[in-house]
């Protein structure tokens, strides 16, 4: 994803009411004249707004309801990762590759994300349902390999069960996210390893 330059939509971009009004509660946190530092939950509404992604006009909008240059909005946008500066696919799988998730098989899952999704690093899928990024540590190093799908985490992978999850995202079937085995949230995948009878394993009374 290129993050040195803007990208038109060549449509305005007008915020719609709801996030008009949202975007006012952050704002009113700050006293008179501060209300650039309401700068990131705006580009927030505005992606979430926009299919996914801040075009240059949003960033104008932005600026120009924030009151403060176009440029500072940009260094804000382009700085952090988390905003698109440019059209992605409906669903944006953001596959992990850091050490955690590496050894234990993000290759294999980034792998069946291109396989399947028809999606790769920086090319959108051609029916716009998927994009693809590379990330570093998304934060659930104990149940690697991991994704995030738009804001959603998904754990304990594989390649068939990043397959089956793409399948169902393409179906508009629902399905459960967070850990893909049976385990509750970052618990040990072997079980529970406290609170053992250790008594009653050797016999004793």
């Amino acid at each position: 994803m290129n993050r040195n330059k803007l990208v038109e939509a060549k449509v305005p971009f007008v915020f719609s009411k709801e996030n008009k009004e949202e975007l006012d509660k952050h704002i009113s946190k700050y006293p008179d004249g501060r209300g650039a530092s309401a700068v990131m939950p705006a580009l927030d509404l505005a992606q979430r707004q926009n299919a996914g992604w801040i075009s240059k006009e949003a960033i104008e909008t932005i600026a120009a309801t924030l009151k403060m240059p176009v440029i500072k909005v940009w260094e804000v946008a382009s700085f952090y990762t988390m905003y698109n500066l440019e059209p992605v696919g409906k669903h944006l799988i953001q596959v992990c590759r850091t050490t955690s998730c590496w050894l234990r098989g993000s290759e294999e899952v980034l792998s069946s994300c291109r396989k399947y999704s028809g999606a790769d690093v920086g090319r959108p899928s051609k029916d716009g349902l998927f994009s693809l990024m590379e990330v570093e540590c998304l934060g659930a190093c104990v149940n690697a390999p991991m994704v995030q799908i738009n804001d959603d985490y998904y754990e304990d992978l594989d390649a068939e069960k990043m397959k089956n999850i793409i399948e169902d995202l393409k179906a508009g079937k629902n399905h459960s996210i967070g850990p893909q085995v049976n385990r509750l949230n970052s618990a040990p995948i072997t079980g529970a390893l406290t609170g053992i009878d250790t008594k009653a394993e050797k016999g004793q009374s």
